[in-house]
């Protein structure tokens, strides 16, 4: 199974809804077409890639009040999302009630990380709701995750958060969570360790982004590292190597990409025991994937140097 993940999150939201239209008001340049994403859900689909959809929620949502300030504690202060208000959960519902007509991949990501919750304790409104219901900010981070899980799970879906979730409130999580690790490698051990399925992202291995990471680093990185009981491994269900739009754009994306993401998938298609234990033994191989790439018309960067690097001299592709 390959995926692909699409997110909306604090600086665009680049679609307009059924249920939500004007949840699209924001950005109106690179809005898309509802029936565009089907056409691409329909592409993936017949080369067998799922395409998986993320709306990170509480945070990372400042967007979303361009078309419905009310989702803001206030002007001042755009995020979290307002956890006191219904229509909050109202806009969630009808968001994942139209993904569910589009994205037909049996998960759906709830994001949950990076939630500074001081906003709403700056916020006479919300800090009245939450004494009122005797919440703290943390009992009110953990209420949204909880309650945005049910909702998706209405729809149809699985659910993947943040490993920050797990971090926080794990054992209240649902029970079919996948918690999507990337803080730290030693938080998938625990994740499987108390039954939760997990994907492996490890920031400091796995993410595009981060351009001082090799392609040798992306290889040698083990999503089952620290799991040695047979069963909880198969819970790792898999890995994903990380590109966040902020750090690129359409002159630069696919050099940040490739060949580091080819590194990874061949570390996770590849049965451990077959798997090479000097990267000097992929070099050759990966250099000519990615001359490949290049006849194919994909900017993919040499293998020397780090993310998007230039060649470090003149001469055939499959040296650089």
């Amino acid at each position: 199974m390959f995926s692909i993940g699409i997110s909306w999150t604090s600086s665009r939201f680049p679609l307009r809804y059924p249920h939500t239209p004007n949840c699209g008001t924001v950005h109106t340049l690179i809005q898309r077409d509802i029936r565009c994403l089907m056409l691409l859900t329909l592409y993936a689909e017949k080369r067998g890639v799922n395409v998986l959809a993320e709306i990170d929620v509480p945070g990372h949502a400042r967007s979303w009040g361009i078309g419905y300030p009310a989702l803001w504690p206030s002007e001042s202060c755009r995020e979290p999302l307002d956890v006191s208000k219904n229509f909050t959960f109202e806009v969630i519902d009808g968001i994942l009630s139209d993904f569910s007509k589009i994205f037909k991949f049996k998960f759906v990501h709830l994001g949950g990380d990076e939630v500074n919750t001081s906003c709403w304790t700056r916020t006479p409104h919300i800090e009245g709701w939450l004494n009122n219901n005797h919440m703290n900010v943390s009992d009110a981070y953990r209420d949204f995750v909880l309650r945005s899980q049910k909702i998706a799970i209405s729809h149809g879906y699985d659910v993947i958060n943040w490993e920050e979730t797990f971090n926080s409130f794990g054992d209240k999580l649902d029970p079919k969570t996948v918690v999507h690790n990337w803080l730290g490698e030693d938080v998938a051990p625990k994740v499987v360790a108390a039954g939760h399925r997990c994907i492996v992202s490890n920031q400091d291995k796995w993410y595009l982004d981060h351009l001082d990471a090799s392609w040798e680093g992306f290889y040698m990185n083990e999503p089952l590292k620290g799991i040695n009981d047979t069963k909880q491994q198969q819970l790792v269900i898999g890995g994903e190597v990380c590109m966040w739009g902020e750090e690129i754009d359409a002159s630069d994306i696919q050099q940040t990409i490739w060949p580091r993401a080819a590194a990874a998938a061949e570390r996770l298609w590849t049965p451990i025991e077959k798997l090479a234990n000097d990267t000097r033994f992929v070099t050759s191989r990966l250099a000519r994937f990615r001359c490949l790439l290049n006849q194919r018309g994909v900017a993919a960067a040499p293998l020397a140097g780090y993310g998007r690097a230039s060649p470090s001299e003149p001469g055939p592709c499959v040296r650089q």
